[in-house]
């Protein structure tokens, strides 16, 4: 089969790769759309994923398509059925899984990070990680389901009301999912810092009162603070711009050497709650739900379609194509 694999930092190539064959528990997936993650750029530049990385392997953690070919322990699913992936494989054994925060697991595997993914025709996933899918959802929503769980698991950490006025850094693909689910809870007022124009009108559609540029929002005060970049200047405006009593969700993936200057006494003197956020723990079918019903609309987001050979070079050439969600479809 053809696949996209990264060979090494910055080095993906489109070869001809073995086509996988399920173990007792796994099935195979003929791959149908795969999203490209802002984590797969942070792998691509020789930075870990949700686990450590190593070359050579297919990418691609956000992937959906239909099951082929089942293990002979396999009974909770059949070839032909449409499916959604959770690519996060937990040991079930460790401190972490068993005191139910599994994401945190010390022995973490993920399709598309530690093993094979979603950059191929083809790919072998745990039976237990496959979701079925309804018809109305197409393969491209199905794909995004994964980003959308990791949204959620981050919206639970955040308490709202409708006295509260939210401020999200980062107008991209998941500040996008965030300003859904935010209004959804009917709060006084969505601001959302984005730089590109571009952007604004889709987040103006999406609900936001008001998009600015991030010096405009160093001037706010809001209750609750979404930080969806991962940059330096972004996460130190989170804390600037939060309100006394406010809470500040660090969302975005920073790289790990990043390092960033925050005064504790501003922590302290506003009494404000600051939490991170890793993948998304058994969220899979609810942002199922969310597509399937309309509550969330991931399609419309999609920025740029890439086929498999096309991948390389987009891939070296991200930033410049200024992808906002970029999905292969095979």
């Amino acid at each position: 089969m053809k696949a996209a694999v990264l060979q090494g930092t910055k080095q993906l190539e489109v070869v001809e790769w073995e086509n996988p064959r399920p173990l007792t528990h796994e099935v195979v997936v003929k791959v149908k759309s795969c999203g490209i993650c802002g984590t797969d750029q942070h792998i691509y530049h020789g930075h870990p994923g949700s686990a450590e990385v190593h070359p050579p392997i297919v990418l691609g953690h956000e992937l959906a398509g239909e099951v082929v070919e089942v293990g002979s322990e396999v009974t909770s699913l059949q070839a032909g059925d449409r499916v959604s992936i959770d690519p996060n494989i937990y040991c079930g054994t460790c401190e972490y899984c068993r005191s139910n925060r599994a994401h945190l697991c010390q022995q973490l595997q993920a399709v598309g990070v530690t093993r094979d993914g979603g950059m191929a025709e083809y790919c072998t996933v745990p039976s237990a990680n496959c979701y079925t899918i309804p018809d109305v959802m197409t393969f491209e929503e199905a794909a995004l389901v994964e980003p959308l769980g990791c949204v959620l698991h981050g919206f639970r950490k955040i308490t709202l009301s409708p006295l509260s006025r939210v401020l999200i850094i980062g107008g991209g693909f998941i500040g996008q999912l965030f300003l859904q689910l935010v209004k959804q809870q009917h709060v006084q007022s969505i601001v959302v810092s984005e730089p590109a124009d571009n952007k604004r009108e889709l987040l103006y559609q999406l609900g936001a009162d008001d998009v600015v540029q991030p010096m405009a929002a160093a001037k706010l005060e809001a209750d609750v603070v979404i930080e969806c970049v991962g940059r330096p200047e972004s996460m130190e405006l989170a804390v600037k711009s939060a309100a006394k009593g406010g809470q500040v969700l660090l969302f975005g993936v920073a790289a790990p050497d990043t390092v960033i200057s925050v005064s504790p006494f501003e922590i302290f003197s506003k009494e404000l709650t600051v939490k991170g956020s890793f993948i998304n723990p058994y969220t899979h079918e609810e942002a199922i739900r969310l597509i399937a019903k309309k509550v969330v609309d991931v399609g419309s987001l999609i920025s740029h379609r890439f086929t498999k050979e096309e991948l390389p070079a987009a891939m070296a050439d991200y930033p410049a194509l200024r992808v906002s969600k970029g999905i292969i479809n095979h």
